[in-house]
């Protein structure tokens, strides 16, 4: 195993821990509706207006990396164009929907889509995009309801396993014994802990943990959303797992360990080992510099690889009286190149595969994030699902001390009231 200390992918990159839940999918178009302008049904509207931007930034690179980008689109198409960083996007983004005068292009998380869709609030332009195919199924997915893609995938994170090297030595491992396996994963946690620290830690949350239900062929609920199948034996299996790790001692929750989240712990060598997103990067780079780490694929499950992933997207207002010029922003913001500065800016991982081998040429130490990303799954998304996963985070901080079949059963019975509306 080489030994590495983060190669900068900057600091915003810290803030994207906030992208916590997400997930669901297809394509098509409704018509514009929209207040002003010279659109009709079915077409796009039109205006004179400078464009109005509104962005939930992960901090001052990204803020300005996305004013850099619109500004030089601007000069190119002729249309004004404004950025605003939202201080609370989602407040921000209400008041704009209850006033009439929204944004005519904000950012869009997985758990707000289901909401802004059933009100009427978003403009479903997945097929005016022009090239759909080039962004990950998975993500468009994501931002799919009822059969039509709502908006484009601003970017994505997934789930790696981060490895102090140093620790990693000290227990006498070396790269044979990076865990492709479950087994294997059990094994060098076991061996890692030492020295009053653990193996492996993460957060108490069902977004990393699912990573594991994941790879068990499981998750919260079929394809579509319309069952939910928490109680499923593949999850049983994935959190039996996790609960023997625990009762091992080589696992600790982060919370356990004094600390919000797994990459503190890690940062901190309360753990050897930690479950996180391309996030931490940032914030290995800033709060713990002189730590050496190698971040590697996720080990297979019983039936395969995966991981998670968190993502948001470009959405346009339904009311915009510009959304010729929303949908030619868009299209130049998730274009590969544009792509390919933002995630030297600010630290993300494009939408778009046309993008992958530079992005991996450019950063090959994190190459992990992306080789799995076909094996990435998201949360749901629907309507007060976000709540479900909220209460059963709540209780997986006690994992170790609860019976996991009826930890399940109880998130069942809600998940499914959940999907029934």
């Amino acid at each position: 195993m080489q030994r590495r200390t983060a190669r900068k992918l900057t600091a915003g990159a810290i803030a994207l821990t906030a992208a916590l839940t997400l997930s669901a999918c297809g394509s098509g178009f409704s018509g514009s509706g929209g207040s002003g302008g010279s659109g009709d049904a079915g077409k796009l509207t039109s205006s004179d207006k400078d464009l109005t931007v509104l962005i939930g930034s992960s901090g001052d690179a990204e803020t300005a990396a996305v004013k850099s980008a619109a500004s030089a689109w601007s000069k190119s198409s002729g249309t004004g164009v404004s950025v605003q960083a939202a201080n609370n996007l989602d407040q921000q983004l209400a008041q704009g929907f209850a006033s009439g005068k929204p944004a005519d292009v904000f950012y869009v998380s997985t758990s707000s889509l289901a909401g802004y869709a059933s009100n009427g609030s978003l403009l479903p332009y997945g097929d005016q995009l022009k090239d759909t195919g080039d962004f990950y199924p998975t993500l468009t997915r994501s931002f799919t309801v009822d059969d039509q893609l709502y908006c484009a995938p601003k970017d994505f994170s997934t789930l790696a396993l981060f490895i102090n090297t140093a620790d990693w030595k000290a227990a006498g491992l070396t790269d044979a014994d990076v865990p492709k396996t479950w087994d294997q994963l059990e094994t060098v946690s076991e061996k890692l802990t030492q020295d009053g620290r653990v193996g492996l830690s993460t957060s108490p949350q069902i977004e990393r943990l699912g990573a594991f239900m994941a790879q068990a062929d499981g998750g919260l609920t079929n394809a579509d959303q319309t069952k939910a199948t928490v109680d499923s034996a593949a999850n049983v299996e994935a959190l039996d797992y996790v609960k023997g790790l625990l009762d091992q001692g080589s696992m600790k929750f982060s919370s356990d360990l004094g600390e919000s989240w797994g990459g503190d712990a890690f940062g901190k060598d309360k753990a050897a080992m930690t479950i996180e997103g391309n996030w931490l990067t940032g914030a290995m780079s800033s709060s713990y510099p002189d730590v050496e780490y190698e971040v590697v694929p996720l080990p297979e499950g019983p039936k395969g690889a995966g991981t998670l992933q968190f993502t948001n997207c470009w959405g346009i207002a339904k009311d915009s009286p510009n959304q010729k010029a929303a949908l030619s922003f868009v299209e130049k913001m998730t274009s590969t190149d544009q792509q390919l500065a933002f995630a030297k800016a600010f630290g993300v991982m494009p939408s778009v595969e046309s993008a992958a081998s530079t992005w991996k040429q450019e950063y090959p130490q994190y190459a992990a994030f992306l080789d799995q990303a076909d094996a990435a799954q998201g949360l749901p998304n629907a309507s007060g699902t976000a709540d479900v996963i909220a209460d059963f985070d709540s209780k997986l901080g006690t994992l170790r001390s609860t019976d996991v079949k009826t930890l399940l059963e109880g998130v069942q019975k809600n998940m499914s009231a959940a999907l029934r509306g």
